[in-house]
């Protein structure tokens, strides 16, 4: 890229991010979790008619990007990189903001089920320590597992060889509502929920979707895969 090319490239990009409604928008993704155009616009204070043509803006300048779950698209920024940027633009203004905090009740923010699968808290810690393991390879349209991973699930009591014959897709980041940051979906998922029922790990509320983490689970956890409860 030329100088006048690299030139007019910032000069979009700052226009993207110049646009107050806008700015308020992307520095509220800076904490790394998604949000749909309605939450956006909301705190963005503008109507949701509008909150779509500046997401329509940030997501051609390559800002954010969007993922969809079910009838919802979710917005988050497109990297690290755009993180860093907003973040020095902070520090030239001399200003800081709020974090985000999630509403949903305790008891079901720290570890419940999302249809067949670990949620919560809990779901999104496995889903980090995972990756940070190495445990999880990029596979196309979602997740495969490593050599190690594979050691790793399997020595826990997975059967991987039944989990992948069944008729669903394997592994994949599936949002997590409460976190707005991703856990394991899919028959992986399912599979590990059904080790930690197995063990006693967790124990399922029989009226609602909460999952109760014992003792022995927090010890387990930590234990093997560096998750602290």
């Amino acid at each position: 890229m030329s100088a006048t090319d690299l030139d007019a490239a910032v000069s979009r990009i700052a226009a993207a991010i110049g646009e107050p409604a806008r700015a308020r928008m992307l520095y509220c993704l800076v904490d790394g979790r998604a949000r749909t155009s309605t939450e956006l616009a909301m705190l963005a204070e503008v109507s949701p008619s509008t909150a779509s043509v500046h997401l329509d803006r940030l997501k051609t300048a390559r800002l954010v990007k969007v993922a969809v779950q079910g009838k919802h698209r979710y917005y988050s920024l497109e990297g690290p990189n755009v993180a860093n940027a907003l973040e020095g633009l902070s520090v030239v203004a001399g200003g800081s903001r709020g974090t985000f905090v999630p509403r949903t009740p305790m008891r079901l923010r720290g570890a419940r089920t999302c249809y067949d699968h670990m949620a919560g808290t809990l779901g999104v810690s496995l889903h980090d320590r995972f990756k940070a393991l190495k445990w999880l390879s990029v596979d196309s349209g979602g997740y495969g597992l490593t050599l190690d991973g594979a050691r790793a699930l399997e020595s826990l009591g997975v059967d991987l060889e039944g989990t992948r014959m069944l008729r669903r897709r394997f592994a994949y980041a599936c949002l997590d509502w409460s976190e707005r940051r991703p856990h394991i979906g899919g028959a992986l998922g399912a599979a590990l929920l059904k080790v930690a029922l197995k063990r006693k790990w967790v124990l399922q509320d029989l009226d609602s979707r909460a999952l109760d983490i014992t003792n022995l689970g927090r010890r387990e956890m930590l234990a093997r895969f560096g998750v602290h409860l």
